[in-house]
C-alpha cells in the first residue's frame, strides 16, 4: 500500500518558487498546491513578489553577500550562497503586489463617493490591496516577521527613510496597548515601500504600509495634494488608508473595524 503524501511545508512552498525541489517532490507539492487554493494563491503571489524583487534589486542579484550582512544570513537565511539564491527566498516571503484590480470591494469613504472615486486611482487601489497581502504575508511569521527589530529602531528609521526618499516616523500606539516589533522593505510598482509592524501583549498585530503612489510636479492640483483618511475591507485583512503628497499610508490588521480605526486614527495624527 502506497504511503499519503505529507502535505508541502511552507519551505517547501517557498523551495517550490525558488525551483530548489528535487523532480519528484516538486511534482507532489504542485500536486497538493493543485487541491488547495489557499497554498496556491500563496505560491502565485510569491512568484509575483519574487519577480517584483529582481526588479527593486536587480543590480545586487550577482553580487557577493556583504561581509557585515553573511552573520545575519547565516542564521536567518541558512548560507544562502549569494544575493541570487537570497533574494529568490527573500521573495517567496515578501509580498505580492499588483495582483489585480478591486472591482467588488467595499469601501466605506469619509464623506466620498465610494468606488467610483478608486476606481480613478489604480495606483491607490494596487497600493492598498498590496498593504493587505504584507500584512496577511508577515503578521503570522513567527521567527522573521521584520528585517529590523525595534531594538535598532533608529537604524531602522534611517534606512527605511533613504530608501523610500521620504523622511519616515514611526507612529506611537502605545496607548493602544501596541509596541514595535520592527519593521522591512519591500518592492512597489513606484519604488520602494515600508512596512512597520506592531504588536499588543496577546501577540494580535497590525502593520503599517508606506510608500508613493506617484510624483506630483510643482503645478499639481489640489486633488493631488489631499490626504484623504478611507476604509477598505477588500483583501485577507482590512485596513484604514490615507493619501498625502504622492505617498500611501495603510494600518492593516485583522482587527474589528472600531479597534482598526482607533489604531488608524493614532498613526494618521502622528504621520500628518
Amino acid at each position: 500500500m502506497n504511503r499519503p503524501t505529507a502535505p508541502p511545508t511552507d519551505e517547501e512552498l517557498h523551495a517550490l518558487v525558488d525551483g530548489r525541489l528535487t523532480p519528484q517532490r516538486r511534482a507532489e507539492v504542485e500536486e497538493a498546491v493543485a487541491h488547495d487554493p489557499a497554498a496556491a494563491a500563496r505560491v502565485a503571489a510569491w512568484r509575483r513578489q519574487r519577480e517584483a524583487l529582481r526588479r527593486l534589486h536587480g543590480e545586487l542579484f550577482d553580487e557577493p553577500i556583504p561581509a557585515a550582512l553573511a552573520g545575519a544570513l547565516d542564521r536567518g537565511l541558512h548560507r544562502q550562497g549569494s544575493w541570487v539564491r537570497w533574494g529568490g527566498m527573500a521573495a517567496g516571503v515578501l509580498v505580492a503586489f499588483a495582483a489585480g484590480w478591486l472591482g467588488n470591494a467595499q469601501w466605506a469613504v469619509h464623506g466620498a463617493t465610494p468606488l467610483a472615486q478608486l476606481a480613478k486611482a489604480p495606483a491607490t487601489r494596487e497600493f492598498v490591496h498590496d498593504a493587505s497581502i504584507a500584512h496577511a504575508v508577515y503578521a503570522p511569521e513567527k521567527r522573521h516577521p521584520v528585517e529590523v527589530a525595534a531594538t535598532e529602531q533608529q537604524h531602522l528609521v534611517q534606512w527605511l527613510s533613504k530608501r523610500l526618499d521620504r523622511p519616515l516616523k514611526v507612529p506611537d500606539l502605545t496607548t493602544m496597548g501596541y509596541t514595535l516589533v520592527g519593521g522591512r522593505l519591500l518592492p512597489g510598482e513606484s519604488g520602494a515601500r515600508a512596512q512597520f509592524m506592531f504588536e499588543d501583549g496577546s501577540g494580535e498585530r497590525v502593520t503599517l504600509y508606506i510608500g508613493i503612489l506617484d510624483s506630483p510636479a510643482p503645478t499639481s492640483t489640489a486633488a493631488s495634494r489631499e490626504t484623504a483618511f478611507r476604509f477598505a475591507s477588500e483583501g485577507p485583512v482590512p485596513s484604514f488608508y490615507w493619501v498625502d503628497q504622492g505617498f500611501g499610508y495603510a494600518v492593516a490588521g485583522k482587527l474589528p473595524r472600531d479597534v482598526l480605526l482607533k489604531l488608524a486614527t493614532l498613526a494618521y495624527r502622528d504621520l500628518s
